[in-house]
């Protein structure tokens, strides 16, 4: 007969699977669309225009990283207990300051993208005819961060709920790629549409959070914002590192991309773009996986004892191991006729790109338990300091291969980066979970 501790570990597990496959389904429709409309997008404007709305697009949520304050990753990490104890003011509170953090991290965005594109555009080999698109686009992507309403509706566990309204951005970009293509296709109308489907999600996103927990999505908990830093107890400290671990973590998924155009060229960027997308879209169960399980570690940590928690972990990490073996496999079979099939004989080349890039996915995907573990287990410094060696691996990796023709070499320094981030990772959350069980279970004696 199983035991307590054993039916609750299938519990956590269930939920988070339950909300994975939440998000597989949306993110499956998503898939789909996102193949149509980027093969649309680089047979319509071929590699060279192709090569530059990619850039655009890769500097733009560069910028969007490092003006994005993760929000919704302290509000599922506190907010998980206010929602448990049902304090929908201190919730409120959390989220309604999230909110405006993500107003403040906007804003500073678009004073550095000015910098960027008006001072230091040479460094993208970006053509002047696009500096003021470029812009204009990364100020309405700014803008259309939805961090804090994400988080509320996470601690909320409705995933169910997100997954509709996420949905609207992949058949948005569909429908306006289609469009475009039969009026007339340019690098400026993809960029409009990009740009406006993102704002328009990111107004339904807060409309679905005031509608699932109005008490908490209300503007006059701001006037109590003070009591926010003693309702969640180290909070600017979670912040501030988590802050810096996503800045880190862009900087290892759009820093190669902004490489390669430096290093190589437009073209170049353009056949790592289409790359990189198809590798991100075979391995993204693991940020589904992500999402689910930081939302339901966090709740386990509250409510579950020491070794259901390490049960969860290690049934957590076996899935996403084997879902990552099996994404190889699928990018080694048929990843070169797919990208032929999406861009066309041109980008076929992507190939050797490919691969690489779906190890880094692998390596990503098997270590989606590692950093919720982590900050759960106020540890968010060490989540930091992992991905920092993975970052320096990768750019030790570029200095020394360099850059060939066609990006191959910054992909394999990115595959470097992958494996050794894994292998920080799990050797802090292993170390982690084990002084856990100490503390709990302390030697007689």
């Amino acid at each position: 007969m199983p035991t307590p501790e054993a039916l609750g570990s299938r519990s956590f597990l269930k939920r988070m699977l339950g909300n994975t496959a939440w998000l597989l389904g949306g993110k499956g429709f998503g898939a789909v669309c996102s193949l149509v409309y980027l093969a649309i997008l680089a047979r319509s404007l071929g590699l060279k225009d192709f090569g530059h709305f990619a850039l655009i697009f890769g500097a733009a949520q560069a910028l969007i990283a490092v003006a994005e304050f993760q929000t919704w990753r302290v509000v599922v990490r506190y907010g998980a207990a206010h929602v448990h104890a049902k304090d929908w003011a201190a919730f409120g509170r959390l989220g309604m300051i999230a909110g405006v953090l993500d107003l403040v991290g906007a804003l500073i965005g678009v004073g550095i993208a000015w910098l960027a594109y008006f001072h230091f555009h040479d460094a993208f080999d970006l053509n002047l005819e696009y500096r003021d698109g470029a812009f204009l686009f990364t100020c309405a992507m700014l803008f259309a961060l939805v961090s804090a309403p994400t988080g509320i509706v996470r601690a909320l566990d409705r995933f169910d709920m997100g997954v509709y309204v996420e949905a609207v951005v992949p058949a948005g970009r569909l429908i306006a790629a289609v469009a475009i293509w039969l009026t007339g296709p340019s690098v400026f109308r993809f960029l409009i549409a990009w740009a406006l489907i993102d704002l328009l999600e990111a107004a339904l996103y807060w409309v679905m959070a005031r509608r699932l927990c109005p008490e908490a999505v209300r503007l006059r908990h701001l006037r109590d914002w003070r009591k926010a830093k003693e309702d969640n107890p180290g909070i600017v400290r979670f912040f501030l590192i988590t802050y810096a671990s996503s800045t880190v973590e862009a900087a290892t998924k759009q820093g190669p991309l902004l490489a390669v155009g430096y290093l190589v060229g437009t073209r170049a960027a353009g056949l790592f773009r289409l790359a990189h997308q198809l590798s991100q879209g075979l391995g993204k169960l693991s940020t589904l996986l992500m999402r689910a399980a930081y939302a339901e570690i966090n709740r386990a940590r509250i409510a579950a004892e020491p070794g259901e928690f390490r049960k969860l972990i290690r049934h957590t990490s076996l899935i996403a191991a084997g879902g990552g073996a099996v994404v190889v496999v699928v990018a080694a079979l048929i990843g070169g006729p797919l990208l032929g099939l999406i861009g066309g004989e041109d980008f076929r080349a992507g190939y050797a790109i490919l691969i690489p890039l779906t190890v880094a996915a692998c390596f990503e995907l098997a270590s989606v338990a590692f950093e919720p573990v982590l900050h759960s287990t106020g540890r968010a410094r060490q989540a930091l300091a992992a991905r920092f060696v993975g970052l320096l691996a990768i750019l030790a990796g570029i200095a020394w291969f360099g850059g060939d023709e066609t990006g191959v070499e910054v992909a394999l320094a990115v595959a470097i980066g992958g494996a050794v981030t894994y292998c920080v990772f799990a050797w802090l959350a292993l170390r982690s979970l084990r002084k856990l069980e100490q503390q709990s279970h302390p030697a007689a004696g």
